[in-house]
Parts: structure tokens; sequence; C-alpha cells
């Protein structure tokens, strides 16, 4: 390939340039671009972690109810970990969303999410509430996950997952928001 015959930029020493006087023109596209990756990168990391608190909770599930251990060992699930174990599906439906940018499916995740992850542990903070103030003015527990006191375990558990759920649906929002963005400047051309 051969260049165009003129003068060649040069430096400050009158030198050929080395193409630093030229790094604004490489910007790449607009931000929402490069907002959506970064964006999408944070909701699949979000997603695995979602995925492993799942699988916690449903082998505690699992292993209570097909009796693979001693009831000593791991205690019977809360209530609110049977409709926790419906939150793979906005998981799995956000997934879906990202490859082709689909906001129905972002969305349609986004409520599920509510639905099927927030509110469970909602239910699941007042259900364990009476069993937590008992151990902590008591000092007594009646239920054990390894030796530990299955209220705390499941609280701890709760903790991490509302957390992972809020920034999981802080993410989808900004990238609904990056979405949005680009179908209007589509549709402005």
């Amino acid at each position: 390939m051969t260049s165009r015959p003129g003068a060649r930029a040069t430096g400050s020493s009158g030198t050929r340039s080395d193409g630093n006087d030229f790094k604004p023109k490489e910007k790449v596209g607009p931000s929402h671009y490069q907002m959506s990756a970064s964006f999408r990168s944070e909701i699949k990391t979000l997603t695995i972690v979602q995925l492993l608190i799942w699988v916690l909770v449903a082998t505690q599930v699992a292993v209570t109810h097909l009796n693979l251990v001693s009831p000593d060992l791991v205690a019977a699930p809360y209530q609110w970990e049977y409709p926790y174990l419906l939150s793979l599906i906005p998981s799995l439906v956000g997934a879906l969303a990202l490859p082709r940018n689909n906001i129905s499916y972002l969305v349609i995740s986004m409520i599920s999410s509510g639905l099927f992850s927030v509110a469970p542990l909602i239910f699941g903070a007042m259900e364990m509430f009476p069993v937590a103030q008992q151990l902590y003015r008591h000092g007594k527990a009646y239920r054990f996950i390894f030796g530990f006191s299955a209220v705390s375990v499941m609280y701890l558990v709760m903790v991490v997952a509302v957390q992972v759920h809020a920034w999981h649906l802080y993410y989808c929002k900004k990238l609904l928001d990056a979405w949005f963005d680009s179908t209007q400047e589509k549709k402005k051309k």
C-alpha cells in the first residue's frame, strides 16, 4: 500500500511523527457502545455469582429432601428457599438478552428478578427474624448447617444474595438505558 505524495507529519524535532499527535482521531464510536460492553461484562459476572448462590440453596434443599446426610448435619430448608429456586429463571432470561441486545428479554429478566429473587429474600428475612432474635437474646439455636446456626448461615447467604441481585438490577437498568440510547440514535438517522 502506498501513501499519498506530499509532506508527512513531523514531530517537534523535525523527525517523522510516531502517531501520538493523531490520538484524538482514534476514538471508538459513541460512548454508549463502550458502556454497553462494560455493563455486559458486569452482568455476566453477577449472573455467575447468582448461579453459585442458587446452587448453594438448591444443594441444601436437595440434600435435605433426598436424605443424603443426617438432619443433624444439614437442617431442613426454610420456606423462602423454595420460591427462591425460581430465581434461576431471571438469570437465564437475562443471559439470553445479552447476545442480541434484546430489550424485551432484559425487561422480563428485571421484572421476574424482583418477583422470583428479591421477594423471596424479603419474605425469608421476615420468616427467619424470630429465630434470629431468639439466637441473639438467648444464644439457643435448634437448626444447624455443618455445626453452624442455620439462621446465621442463611442470613449470610441472604445478605450476599440481596447485594448481588441489587447490583444486577442496577447494571441491567444502565444497560437498558444504553441500548435505548443507541436505538434512538438509529431512529434519528
